[in-house]
């Protein structure tokens, strides 16, 4: 579950910087009142949190991750 759940977040982290990169626009900060804002922060520290975590699929044998789905 919390694989899935950081993964999703790091997927939201990925496509809101792709946006920044492409159009130069903030999606998350846009969508909650600027970079400063409270709730953009708490996102944006859940997402590097989520980033930090999927560091660790790397290192997992793949029998693990499975057996973690089913």
């Amino acid at each position: 579950m919390l694989d899935r759940l950081s993964l999703i977040l790091v997927i939201i982290g990925a496509l809101n910087w792709g946006s920044i990169g492409i159009f130069r626009f903030d999606f998350i900060s846009w969508l909650f009142g600027g970079q400063g804002a409270t709730v953009s922060r708490i996102i944006y520290t859940l997402v590097g949190l989520a980033g930090i975590w999927c560091i660790s699929l790397l290192f997992r044998s793949r029998n693990t991750v499975l057996d973690d789905e089913i």
